[in-house]
């Protein structure tokens, strides 16, 4: 078994003070990523790097991390709640991490608190040797395969669907390895990115249609495995190429192998890389993120022009649509909100009154900017409408004359069900309300979405009507690309699905 000493210390059932069940509006508000996957072998300071790594996809995860590696003879794992910097930049954590091969994650909670004993990567004895994974995305039928294992008499030590594909290929009846991991994923559906590690392999593996991502790089005749580009270009790597949908990859001594076991399908991958999730840096599918963010921006600046005086971008997120609207409609982008990025949920109270002061905390109005003027806010979604229109309100209160709020994305109106916590349909503000009402809710003068079509356009491809879906837009459209054979659990309605099978 591998040494395990942070999960001893912390007894297996930390809940995360920081996120109470209470509406935390600034938090709830929010699209949320669930996962980021890392992996590299052959390098001896394997664990060094994945921490690199882990620490460029943060993003994608803040409330838990861990690793872990292989040193020839013995796995050596260490799994933390918190931000990556927090516990592997020290030393003595990374000193119990040796060896050439090592595999790392970082995670987000949908459920409300995070239990170590989910954090991953996942480890587990088979009877061919150990065999450590990690997943990002979220499997449609995981709780079907997790209670279908329990009456078959497995004994489940997560609420973690990535735990299934350990049973899966514990229970195969196969020779090699690669056959066992093979007929696992034959048996899921959904959304995966997985990767994971033998005593002498590195292992990756993507969904069919390519819904999460996972890239392939090269470190000092090394290969890595990430969720993302921007991984490898903190640690100086060579992007070599994207897994391809279905693929599975495997490095060893021998070098690479590529097993293709799944009929070829048209690629749908996740249409929030592109708007949200990765990192602007990043490069997803052969696109640059800021490039395809910036032209959703332009496309924005087209379908819904506004008569203003400066174009404002709420930050991080909507910096790269507004200088597209911006450069599109001709009218100056400023900075008339200015974020401090030292502000993280450490600091937001379970106090209503101090709840309410969360925006502004991490917010702050540029009057300079502001007063005065007509401005055109651009952000890249509305989930819940509630930050937006505490965003509005701000600048009204800075002394907005006009406030014209634009989305660089249409209107969310479906829950995802393949590694996005999106909350359930009647909580989605578009889901429940008119364009008008939206409007009205939100306080803004005016309203308006990027269209389905605009997405399409802003990837350099003719509208989805005039070709065949290529990217994973059920949120917008209700096209969910896979089966979803979950929800057809009689007891069990998406949010339960979305509790006791939770995708990290």
């Amino acid at each position: 078994m591998p040494e395990q000493t942070q999960d001893q210390v912390s007894g297996g059932d930390a809940v995360d003070p920081q996120k109470p069940e209470q509406d935390l509006d600034l938090y709830a508000d929010r699209l949320r990523e669930e996962c980021g996957v890392f992996g590299i072998f052959g390098h001896p300071d394997a664990a060094a790097i994945t921490a690199l790594g882990l620490h460029a996809l943060q993003h994608r995860g803040q409330e838990a991390a861990g690793i872990v590696s292989f040193d020839g003879k013995r796995f050596h794992s260490e799994r933390r709640l918190g931000l990556v910097g927090d516990t592997f930049s020290k030393r003595d954590v990374i000193d119990r991490l040796p060896g050439n091969l090592s595999i790392g994650h970082v995670r987000y909670s949908t459920t409300g608190e995070t239990i170590l004993r989910n954090v991953q990567p996942l480890f587990a004895e088979l009877d061919g040797g150990g065999f450590a994974v990690c997943h990002n995305g979220n499997l449609t039928n995981a709780l079907t395969m997790r209670r279908q294992l329990i009456r078959d008499g497995a004994m489940m030590q997560s609420t973690s669907d990535t735990e299934v594909i350990l049973h899966l290929v514990a229970r195969a009846r196969r020779n090699r390895f690669v056959d066992r991991f093979i007929e696992g994923l034959r048996q899921l559906e959904g959304a995966y990115a997985f990767v994971g590690m033998t005593n002498k392999k590195l292992v990756g593996a993507r969904d069919p249609l390519g819904i999460r991502p996972l890239v392939v790089g090269r470190l000092d005749g090394c290969p890595i495995l990430a969720s993302e580009t921007c991984a490898l270009d903190i640690i100086g790597a060579e992007y070599v190429r994207d897994v391809e949908p279905g693929e599975i990859v495997i490095f060893d001594d021998e070098g690479a192998q590529s097993h293709k076991p799944f009929p070829p399908q048209t690629a749908r991958p996740c249409i929030f890389e592109y708007i949200y999730f990765a990192r602007p840096d990043s490069i997803v599918g052969g696109r640059h993120v800021y490039n395809v963010r910036k032209a959703m921006g332009m496309e924005l600046g087209r379908e819904a022009p506004a008569a203003a005086d400066v174009v404002v971008p709420v930050p991080d997120s909507g910096v790269p649509a507004a200088l597209g609207f911006a450069q599109e409609s001709g009218i100056p982008y400023e900075l008339g909100i200015i974020r401090n990025h030292y502000v993280g949920r450490t600091f937001i109270q379970p106090t209503q009154a101090i709840r309410d002061q969360g925006v502004r905390m991490k917010h702050s109005a540029n009057r300079a900017v502001v007063s005065g003027k007509r401005i055109v806010l651009v952000d890249d979604s509305i989930v819940r409408g509630t930050t937006s229109r505490k965003i509005v309100q701000m600048m009204r209160d800075a002394g907005a004359k006009e406030v014209h709020f634009r989305i660089s994305s249409p209107p969310i109106k479906h829950p995802d069900y393949y590694g996005i916590d999106t909350p359930d349909a009647e909580k989605l503000l578009a889901a429940t309300h008119d364009l008008e009402s939206m409007r009205q809710f939100i306080g803004a003068d005016s309203l308006a979405f990027l269209s389905v079509d605009g997405i399409y356009r802003a990837m350099g491809l003719p509208g989805r009507d005039n070709v065949r879906p290529q990217f994973t837009d059920h949120c917008f459209t209700g096209d969910y690309p896979t089966p979803l054979t979950d929800l057809g659990q009689q007891d069990a309605g998406p949010r339960q699905l979305s509790l006791l099978a939770e995708a990290i």
